[in-house]
């Protein structure tokens, strides 16, 4: 951990770094990539809408059922006629869903049900759910969702700048795209718990991003008073001053998560962690790359297109010719973001220096106050 924090330290203060914005079309190139990817799998393959979206019935059988998942899910499919989803719970029962029956079908199902599991037909109990209710959440997810992002690119454009607020927006939506693109590929079911963790990592995504632009914001004050660093150049510095921090904060959150989604859902079997816990995770881990490898790249890119800045990547580029003298060595930051020692200061003075000659005024006087 003292490595780590050394690292850390040395990251904030510009002695170490990875040029990330250097090499943003390689970044830009992947999350294409996997943006592309999860379009298609959301194309191909469509969502598996749970029971609240679709309609249907849910039927709970009694505790310490000895009739396992597989079987339970072939009882109930021959019942029915459609697909039908068993979970077994922490004491042993059943709960089973099946989408797209009405009340009449589901009277018979449970019927089928009981016979077919060696129960009495009143220890099966049903439950219908009507596919409206799913469709009122969705819409208010989307009006949710919808109000959050128009907050969002406002709060920023006003905090920062619209560059940043673009940006924020960019990497919002890339997460988002990302996340539901693998929840298409997975094939888990969507529930309005999956519905509560996009919602929930829009703020993690959005954490880590402001606070990249905060420092970014610090250190950009005055920077057409200065030559000796371009915009990109001190928006890299910003990434990598808070590197530490950013990968600190989201693997804390993702190691819960991760124990959710493996262990309560993958080892213990109960499915509807998975839930709420795949989006988190993979919305979290979204969230962190497009922080440091697409929002902050983006307004390098955008910024650098200003009048200002190209004058002042010429004036630095030029006084780098001019001088003959390699990119400078990002050392001894400031808490403005450039380097403490001016410009045009002279060179310290290294070696012993030289001491002026001594005046006889004062030999042989005793020692102690002058009389």
């Amino acid at each position: 951990m003292s490595k780590l924090g050394n690292l850390g330290a040395r990251l904030h203060h510009g002695e170490v770094g990875y040029d990330f914005v250097k090499n943003r079309k390689i970044w830009y190139g992947i999350s294409i990539l996997i943006t592309i990817t999860a379009i298609l799998g959301l194309a191909v393959r469509g969502l598996h809408l749970g029971i609240e979206f679709q309609g249907g019935a849910v039927f709970n059988t009694p505790k310490n059922m000895s009739v396992s998942v597989a079987q339970a899910e072939e009882y109930a499919e021959e019942a029915s006629g459609h697909d039908a989803i068993v979970q077994k719970l922490g004491n042993g029962s059943l709960r089973i869903q099946v989408a797209g029956i009405d009340t009449a079908q589901s009277d018979k199902v449970s019927a089928q049900l009981a016979k077919d599991l060696n129960v009495s037909e009143s220890d099966v109990t049903g439950e219908l759910v009507g596919p409206s209710w799913g469709e009122q959440i969705a819409n208010k997810a989307w009006q949710g969702l919808g109000i959050f992002l128009v907050l969002v690119v406002i709060y920023l454009a006003i905090a920062f700048e619209w560059r940043m607020a673009l940006a924020a927006f960019v990497a919002l939506i890339h997460d988002i795209t990302i996340t539901v693109g693998i929840y298409a590929l997975v094939g888990f079911e969507v529930t309005p718990g999956t519905v509560i963790g996009l919602l929930t990592i829009l703020g993690y995504s959005l954490y880590d991003t402001v606070v990249v632009f905060d420092s970014l914001k610090e250190q950009t004050k005055d920077i057409t008073k200065q030559t000796r660093w371009t915009y990109s150049e001190i928006a890299n510095r910003s990434i990598n001053s808070t590197l530490v921090r950013s990968v600190n904060t989201t693997v804390v959150a993702l190691l819960p998560v991760a124990g959710l989604l493996f262990i309560g859902g993958g080892v213990l079997g109960a499915g509807m962690l998975n839930d709420i816990s795949l989006s988190l995770f993979v919305g979290l881990a979204a969230g962190a790359y497009s922080s440091i490898f697409i929002a902050t790249p983006l307004v390098a890119d955008l910024k650098e297109r200003e009048p200002a800045m190209k004058a002042l990547k010429k004036r630095v580029l030029a006084k780098r010719a001019q001088g003959g003298t390699p990119e400078p060595e990002p050392a001894r930051a400031g808490a403005d973001g450039y380097d403490d020692e001016p410009e045009d200061a002279a060179p310290a003075v290294v070696g012993p220096r030289s001491q002026p000659a001594s005046r006889n005024r004062g030999r042989g006087r005793p020692s102690g106050k002058r009389r």
